[in-house]
């Protein structure tokens, strides 16, 4: 991670937060004295920053020292933390928020006008395989959440705000999609004969074997599907009614529309 980007403070160290200061230790982007950690209820992550020699829940003074502020808390919570530190940085901090639905504007304002990027990562972050989206209206804020997230997995830049909503809803949120899939394939097996123990075994195997081969393999999605689906197999008896007109293509629609309407509501209300 580039120099300029240190220290980070980090405001928030729940799942994603937590998984962010796994991910950056992992990958050693940050040494301990890089890192400021504020969250009043700090979870493991947070506590084994702070015993590794990261700051957490320094004082107020100390918050001038940092370069970027990584804002990592619920929607519901982002206005009484910028209120709570705006004050107390310095001039050229930069904020990189990963607060759904808060557009830049509020953001700015509440810091005070400071450049801001908005960016959407997932909690893989945790095992350096993020996906992360990227938007910024200001250039050097782009880079500085770049900086970031590089270390972390895959970032993409978004040419506009207003596509942060669908990679919200298609990426942000998408790993519980994909444990939904598993539950659901599990207890289908349970209903099907198999043991639950075995059910929980062969569906997280088979899976998660899947999404490895599909990354390690580079093809796509659809290419892997037809080499497992023979013809007049018993696959191909599954896909006909998983890709039916009722099925998973229509419902995960529905689900992303879903997504990114709360977003947008997230939003309006903040």
């Amino acid at each position: 991670m580039e120099a300029a980007a240190k220290p980070v403070l980090l405001i928030g160290a729940g799942h994603m937060g937590g998984a962010l200061i796994a991910g950056w230790r992992l990958a050693g982007a940050l040494a301990p004295d890089d890192l400021m950690v504020r969250d009043p209820h700090p979870g493991p992550e947070a506590l084994a920053a702070a015993a590794w020699g990261a700051a957490l829940n320094g004082p107020d003074a100390a918050l001038a020292a940092a370069n970027t502020v990584v804002l990592a808390v619920g929607p519901a919570a982002w206005r009484q933390a910028a209120e709570d530190i705006a004050v107390h940085l310095g001039k050229e901090a930069v904020v990189v928020s990963i607060v759904a639905g808060v557009a830049e504007r509020d953001l700015s304002a509440a810091f005070d006008g400071r450049p801001v990027a908005r960016v959407m990562p997932t909690t893989a972050a945790a095992i350096g395989r993020c996906a992360a989206s990227v938007w910024a209206n200001d250039a050097h804020a782009r880079r500085r959440a770049r900086a970031l997230f590089e270390p972390l997995g895959a970032v993409v830049d978004l040419p506009r705000e207003a596509q942060l909503h669908a990679a919200t809803a298609a990426c942000g949120s998408a790993p519980a999609y994909f444990y939904a899939l598993v539950e659901a394939l599990q207890s289908a097996a349970i209903s099907a004969g198999l043991e639950p123990a075995a059910a929980r075994i062969l569906a997280r195997g088979a899976l998660t074997g899947a999404a490895v081969l599909l990354e390690a393999s580079g093809q796509d999605a659809g290419d892997l599907r037809r080499e497992v689906a023979s013809p007049g197999g018993t696959t191909q008896a599954a896909l006909g009614v998983l890709m039916g007109a009722d099925g998973l293509g229509p419902l995960m629609e529905r689900t992303v529309a879903a997504a990114v309407a709360r977003s947008m509501q997230l939003g309006a209300s903040r």
